[in-house]
């Protein structure tokens, strides 16, 4: 296994990106660094993905490049819908005036992702390179939106990145109550209905613990990757996820 340094590697466009293991020590303050620069294209973007890492850096930063120890992950059978969001989506089901879509906003869900504001943050990573960099990534066929929409508007969403059966999770947000919550609870179900094994959660947060989230030493993570990214890649097509079927396939009680 390669031992991580005190040296941040610096790329170009053309430079692979270091093993994950090079991160830098959980003990350190940039723990979890693998290196910096090399811009964002779809060939970098999928390069790092499929390694487990992901860029995550503020404006005036170059891009930055992380692969944190633990990671944390949601299996989708250990996905936990609680009582009060339960109701909400029994609700949101039966009514004529709500639907959940995949990818028919893709780039007005992350603009809202990066609008929002996050407690203990002074800003957001969601820069507009990165917006850019994901547009084209979805574009590509790698990164993709769930949407809840009301009364035909987007009331909340949230985007992630999937290679074959491989999905990490980015951001999410919400201008109703429980907005995201219902377009997570939309990607377990579509994730369980395709055996994928977990959808990627990056860092420990309690709002992800609350939800069924655990945290997963690298190379455990690393090695499920690595085999879930060979599977095929999943239909992503835009349609409406029909509740009917995919809820009782997310429900678990906490």
């Amino acid at each position: 296994m390669t031992k991580p340094s005190n040296h941040i590697p610096w790329l170009d466009n053309d430079t692979q990106l270091p093993h994950p293991t090079t991160a830098q020590a959980k003990s350190t303050e940039l723990a979890g660094l693998v290196a910096a620069g090399g811009g964002l294209s779809v060939q970098r973007l999928h390069e790092a993905y499929g390694q487990g890492m992901f860029p995550w850096f503020s404006d005036g930063q170059p891009v930055l490049w992380w692969s944190p120890d633990p990671r944390m992950v949601l299996r989708p059978e250990a996905f936990k819908l609680h009582r009060s969001l339960r109701k909400t989506i029994a609700k949101f089901a039966a009514s004529s005036n709500c639907e959940l879509k995949i990818d028919s906003a893709f780039s007005q869900v992350i603009t809202h992702c990066a609008q929002t504001s996050r407690a203990g943050q002074p800003g957001t990573w969601i820069v507009r390179d990165m917006i850019d960099a994901y547009v084209t990534l979805h574009e590509a066929g790698f990164a993709h939106s769930v949407e809840t929409w009301v009364n035909g508007q987007l009331v909340g969403g949230l985007y992630c990145v999937a290679i074959g059966h491989a999905v990490f999770g980015e951001s999410m947000f919400a201008l109703q109550t429980d907005a995201s919550k219902i377009a997570l609870s939309g990607l377990v179900a579509f994730a369980k209905a395709h055996h994928v094994p977990w959808i990627d959660c990056q860092q420990n947060t309690r709002h992800l613990a609350s939800l069924g989230a655990q945290e997963i030493d690298r190379a455990t993570f690393l090695t499920g990757i690595a085999s879930a990214q060979r599977a095929p890649a999943m239909d992503w097509q835009f349609k409406p996820i029909h509740w009917q079927e995919l809820l009782p396939h997310a429900v678990h009680e906490p």
